[in-house]
C-alpha cells in the first residue's frame, strides 16, 4: 500500500511539473483493494484492469520505475512508452493490460479463466473495474459466461462512488454491486474497500475456491478516490471538500497502522524505505531515453513465420467449400490442444452452416463450446484467452453479428500486440458467412471487408473456392495475428478440388484465376465466379480478360495487381459491397499511384448499391452486381 500511495503522490507532483504528457489517473485512497487481492496471486495468474490501474500493476509486482517511466513516455516504461497512464502492460508478471475503455477487462478475465480451463494449469483470471462498469453490458455478459462455465475468475468492483463525475447513486437502480452476484448464481460480497485485512481474507477464499474448480466470485469493495478523476481536472463541481476530507480520515494505510499499533516502528521503516525506492524510480525514469521514432509502427502485426511450401496441385478429389474448412480445422485441433471454438450452435449441432460438423464428438464440450447470444461477451473472452496461451476461434454464423463486438475487435484485439510491444500475441480467428443471396435481408447479408481492413492489426481473408478456403484456413490457424475469415454464403456448398494432404496458403498472395491480355478484373469471393462467366462470354467477342483474386484484403497483394495492369493496360475492380471508401477505392488509388504510366484507360469500379440489402428478390438483384453488369462494365472499359 505504501508503494502505491507514494508512487501515486510522486506522479501527481510530476504531472504538475509537466513530466507527464497525457492523463494521470491515480489510485490514492483505494490501495487496500489491489494489495489485498494481489497478495494471493502468482506471476502466472492474469490480471486485467481498467484506466485507473496503477495500483493493480504495482501490487502485481511492477517496479515503480517502470510505471513512472511509462507515464513519462520513456522507452524503459512497462509499455515502452506506448501506453501512458491508461495502458499498462507487463505480461511477464501476469499484468495483461489496462484499458481506457470501460468493461473489456471483465470479458478478458473470463478469457484468462477459459484458458485455465483448457490448459488445466490452475491459474486464475482477475478483473479490476470501477462502479461505472457494472452498468455496462460487459458486466452482465462476463458474469453470465463465468457462471455457466464455472470459470476460475475473480471479479473485483472498486466502487469509489463515481464514474468520472457521475455518482453511482444516480447511475444505478440497485444501490449495491455485490448483491448482483446472486442473479448469476455465484458468490457475492460487499466489503469495506478501505479494510485491507477483510479484503485479503475474502479474496483469498475466493481465489482458493476458483483454483479448485469452485467457479467465479464477485467482490464489491466500497471505497473512495481522494484525488480528482485525473490530475489537473476540477474536483468539486460534483462532490464536496467535506466528503473528500471525511474519506481521507478512513485512509486504508492509516487504519491498518492504527490496528497494528505494536508494529508502528516497522511501518515507519517501510514508509522510509519506500520513499527512497520511489525517488530512485523517478530519477531512473527522468534519465531514461525516449522511444526511437523508428519503432512507432513496429509490432502492429506478429513477426512473419517461415513461408510454407508452395501450394500443392489441384487433384481430382472434390469437397464443398465448408467441408474443406472443416478438414483444415479438424487437422489443426488434432495437432494443437490449445484451440477451442465458440459460437451459437457449433457444438453437437455442428453449426448453422456445418462449419464444425463432427468435431464435438471428437474434441468435447470445452473445445466446441456453445455460447449464449452475447457476441461482445465471447469475443472479449476470446481476446483474454488469446493473451493467456490458447487459440480461440469465434464462429459468428453471420458476419453481420460481429458488429455487436466492434469495440472489442477494434479497441482491444487489433491493438493488443502493438500496445504490448509484441510481448502479447493474438492468435485469434473470427469467422462468419455473409454476402447477398437467399433473400436474407439487411441483417444477414453483409461482408464488411472494407471496414475491417481499415483497422491496423487485423488480417482480413475472403476465399472464393474450396481449395483456397482450406489453405487459407490452415494458415489462419497457425497465425499469431487476429484473422477475420469471411465466407460467402452462396459459395459454401460449391464443390471443387481439394487435396487431402495438409497445406497452407500464406496471406497477401493473390491468385491469377485466369490469364488475359486486354483487361484486368480484380474480384473477391462470389464475384470471382461472376467474372469467370463474363470472361467466357467476352472471349467469344475477342476480349481477353485476366482475373485476379487477391484472396486477402489485409494484407493486399497490390504488386500482383500492378503487374497484371502493366500487361493489360486496363483495370476494373468488382466488389459486391457498396462503394464509398471501399476495397475498390483503395486498389484504384494504389494503382493510380504505382502504375499510372501503364494505364491505357481510366480505372473503373463496379459496386453494389449504396444501400442496405433489401428482402424481395427483385430488389435484392437490383443492389448487387451480376454477370450481365460485369460484362457491360468490361465492354464500356474497352471503349475508353
Amino acid at each position: 500500500m505504501q508503494i502505491i500511495r507514494q508512487t501515486e503522490e510522486e506522479l501527481a507532483r510530476c504531472h504538475q511539473r509537466g513530466l507527464i504528457h497525457g492523463a494521470c489517473h491515480t489510485y490514492v485512497g483505494q490501495e487496500a483493494i489491489a494489495a489485498g487481492v494481489c497478495a494471493h496471486l502468482t506471476a502466472k495468474d492474469s490480471v486485467f484492469s481498467t484506466h485507473r490501474g496503477h495500483g493493480h500493476a504495482l501490487a502485481k509486482g511492477l517496479p515503480p520505475r517502470e510505471l513512472i517511466a511509462e507515464l513519462f513516455g520513456r522507452a524503459t516504461g512497462c509499455s515502452r512508452g506506448r501506453g501512458g497512464s491508461m495502458h499498462l502492460f507487463a505480461p511477464e508478471i501476469g499484468m495483461m493490460g489496462t484499458s481506457g475503455i470501460v468493461g473489456p477487462c471483465i470479458l478478458q478475465a473470463c478469457g484468462g479463466g477459459y484458458s485455465a480451463k483448457i490448459l488445466k494449469n490452475g491459474t486464475v483470471g482477475v478483473a479490476f473495474f470501477g462502479d461505472g462498469a457494472v452498468n455496462n453490458g460487459a458486466f452482465h455478459e462476463g458474469l453470465n459466461m463465468a457462471s455457466i462455465w464455472k470459470l476460475p475468475v475473480l471479479f473485483v468492483c472498486e466502487n469509489n462512488q463515481y464514474a468520472t463525475e457521475v455518482p453511482f447513486a444516480y447511475a444505478s437502480g440497485i444501490p449495491d454491486v455485490g448483491r448482483r452476484a446472486a442473479n448469476y448464481g455465484i458468490p457475492g460480497f460487499e466489503l469495506d474497500g478501505n479494510n485491507v485485512l477483510e479484503i485479503e481474507r475474502v479474496a483469498g477464499d475466493a481465489i482458493a475456491r476458483a483454483r479448485t474448480g469452485g467457479g467465479p466470485t464477485l467482490i464489491e469493495c466500497k471505497t473512495y478516490r481522494t484525488r480528482a478523476h485525473a490530475e489537473g481536472m476540477g474536483d468539486f463541481t460534483y462532490r464536496t471538500k467535506e466528503d473528500v476530507a471525511a474519506w481521507k480520515e478512513r485512509c486504508p494505510i492509516r487504519r491498518l497502522a492504527e490496528r497494528c499499533e505494536h508494529l508502528r516502528s516497522r511501518f515507519d521503516a517501510i514508509a522510509a524505505e519506500v520513499a527512497e525506492l520511489v525517488q530512485q524510480a523517478r530519477a531512473f525514469a527522468e534519465a531514461s531515453a525516449v522511444p526511437d521514432a523508428a519503432t512507432a509502427t513496429t509490432h502492429v502485426f506478429a513477426e512473419p513465420r517461415t513461408s510454407p511450401p508452395p501450394e500443392p496441385p489441384r487433384t481430382g478429389r472434390e469437397l464443398t467449400f465448408v467441408a474443406a474448412t472443416v478438414e483444415a480445422l479438424d487437422r489443426a485441433m488434432a495437432d494443437d490442444p490449445t484451440i477451442f471454438v465458440m459460437g451459437e450452435g457449433i457444438g453437437v449441432r455442428g453449426g448453422n452452416f456445418r462449419t464444425t460438423l463432427g468435431l464435438y464428438a471428437k474434441y468435447g464440450a470445452d473445445r466446441l463450446c456453445d455460447t449464449p447470444i452475447c457476441e461482445r461477451g465471447f469475443v472479449g473472452l476470446a481476446c483474454g484467452a488469446a493473451m493467456t496461451g490458447t487459440r480461440p476461434i469465434i464462429d459468428f454464423m453471420f458476419i453481420d453479428f460481429i458488429h455487436d463486438a466492434f469495440g472489442e475487435i477494434v479497441n482491444q484485439i487489433a491493438k493488443m500486440q502493438y500496445m504490448s510491444s509484441g510481448r502479447l500475441k493474438m492468435p485469434l480467428l473470427l469467422r462468419g458467412c455473409g454476402g447477398v443471396g437467399h433473400s436474407a435481408a439487411t441483417h444477414h447479408s453483409g461482408l464488411y471487408h472494407s471496414i475491417y481492413s481499415h483497422i491496423p492489426g487485423l488480417r482480413v481473408v475472403l476465399p472464393s473456392n474450396p481449395f483456397d478456403a482450406k489453405g487459407l484456413m490452415a494458415h489462419a490457424l497457425t497465425s499469431n495475428d487476429p484473422v477475420l475469415f469471411l465466407e460467402h454464403r452462396e459459395l459454401m456448398q460449391m464443390k471443387g478440388p481439394v487435396p487431402e494432404a495438409p497445406y497452407e496458403i500464406p496471406f497477401g498472395q493473390a491468385r491469377i484465376v485466369q490469364p488475359g491480355t486486354d483487361v484486368t478484373v480484380v474480384v473477391l469471393a462470389r464475384m470471382v465466379h461472376h467474372a469467370l462467366q463474363a470472361a467466357e462470354q467476352l472471349a467469344r467477342e475477342g476480349v481477353s480478360v485476366e482475373i485476379v483474386d487477391p484472396r486477402t484484403v489485409s494484407p493486399l497483394d497490390i504488386e500482383s495487381i500492378r503487374q497484371s495492369v502493366a500487361k493489360t493496360g486496363r483495370l476494373l475492380i468488382v466488389d459486391e459491397a457498396f462503394g464509398p471508401c471501399g476495397f475498390a477505392s483503395e486498389i484504384a488509388a494504389q494503382i493510380a499511384d504505382a502504375g499510372f504510366n501503364d494505364l491505357d484507360a481510366p480505372i473503373k469500379r463496379l459496386h453494389g448499391a449504396f444501400a442496405p440489402t433489401p428482402y424481395a428478390p427483385s430488389l435484392e438483384l437490383a443492389v448487387v452486381p451480376d454477370v450481365a453488369r460485369v460484362i457491360q462494365a468490361i465492354r464500356d472499359l474497352m471503349q475508353e
